[in-house]
């Protein structure tokens, strides 16, 4: 079967910055050497980019998964445009299409079952896929201004942030390659790439944690270098999330950039789906891998049947427990002096819900190592 056509000017960048940077950095390393002042534009260069492609790109602009201020969405389409990952039209058009047909070969841009080369960089380098030049699915982004003007000025804006503000802050520092050795080139590959092992790794290495619907994975070392966006299986199934590690102890800087930007009025309508939904999503998986195990299983039955009531008694205790919060918080609004008189009741009630669910969900985690252990031992066997 005969390849596609390579785009010329994406093939170029893709293989000859990695080239130039493995060649120009440590020569200028050792017949120079780089100092703080370069190290520290390339650590801004890197947080500015990595985070206009997770923060403006991906999690804004793809999914509206927040609301942003005007000097916010400029500051995203500056820096996604030093990014080097085609415009924000562009982008999102292809990143919509994906999530719409996630791992069809012929719909999905990057489809992961057509490989890694293809889903981590060759899709970029030929002349495929190009259903979404219309720009059909991201008519809304179309009516905001300064996604039209970063569409218009990509080039310029890319030119100037790449090679002139380097350039100028090494020129104003007496070292004038240093800064556009590093926050230039080196910083442009690794973003590139850093990128790039979302559409690729991501679906290929870690945890269906909560559906197995599609490819993608959960990694925690993937989102160490992607700013939170390796909580890929989790983002596929709650895409409108403006959070991709939804466990307060996952490392998704994205997330608290995101957060902060709320505190200091330039975020608002955080989405997020309620808790109860999460948790339905995990435990149907856990479920499910659960029963899976009872093949071998002596008396599958008795196990099936003790599962499912176990998985059964536990959502009844987590819907009932977020239930009452729920009511809890509308009290809290409405009724202040109502739930004053009866606030030891509530308390009460409170802690008993909580308690209740609490001995559920140990009673499920014994259970699954219950399970857990008699596989090994069969194995083992």
């Amino acid at each position: 079967m005969e390849k596609p056509p390579l785009k010329i000017p994406n093939f170029i960048v893709l293989t000859l910055t990695p080239l130039l940077a493995l060649i120009l950095v440590p020569w200028y390393a050792f017949t120079v050497g780089f100092d703080a002042f370069a190290w520290g534009v390339f650590a801004f260069y890197m947080a500015a980019t990595g985070l206009a492609v997770t923060a403006g790109y991906h999690r804004l602009w793809s999914h509206r998964a927040y609301e942003a201020h005007w000097t916010l969405r400029l500051w995203h389409a500056v820096w996604g445009a030093c990014a080097m990952q085609n415009t924000i039209l562009h982008w999102c058009a292809d990143h919509r299409q994906h999530h719409r047909f996630v791992d069809d070969n012929d719909r999905d841009p990057y489809s992961a079952p057509k490989g890694f080369w293809h889903s981590h960089v060759g899709w970029i380098i030929r002349k495929q896929n190009n259903f979404t030049d219309d720009f059909a699915n991201v008519k809304d982004l179309q009516r905001d201004p300064i996604v039209r003007w970063q569409h218009k000025y990509y080039l310029p804006l890319t030119i100037f942030t790449n090679a002139g503000v380097p350039l100028a802050l090494g020129w104003w520092h007496g070292q004038l390659w240093g800064a556009l050795l590093l926050a230039g080139l080196v910083r442009l590959v690794l973003n590139h790439h850093f990128t790039f092992f979302i559409n690729s790794l991501a679906h290929m290495w870690g945890r269906q944690t909560y559906t197995d619907a599609n490819t993608a994975r959960d990694n925690g070392l993937i989102a160490f270098f992607t700013y939170g966006e390796g909580y890929h299986n989790y983002h596929h199934l709650f895409q409108w999330d403006y959070r991709n590690g939804v466990r307060w102890w996952q490392f998704d800087p994205t997330k608290w950039v995101i957060r902060l930007c709320s505190w200091l009025g330039l975020a608002s309508q955080l989405r997020r789906p309620p808790v109860v939904q999460i948790e339905k999503a995990r435990l149907s998986m856990q479920l499910k891998r659960a029963l899976e195990q009872l093949e071998h299983a002596t008396e599958p039955d008795a196990w099936r049947t003790r599962l499912e009531e176990a998985h059964r008694q536990f959502l009844a205790a987590l819907e009932e427990f977020t239930h009452f919060r729920q009511e809890l918080r509308l009290a809290r609004q409405q009724f202040q002096e109502h739930l004053d008189r009866d606030r030891q009741e509530v308390k009460r009630r409170y802690a008993e819900l909580r308690g209740e669910l609490a001995r559920q969900r140990q009673a499920w985690r014994l259970l699954l190592a219950e399970l857990s252990g008699m596989e090994l031992a069969r194995v083992r066997a």
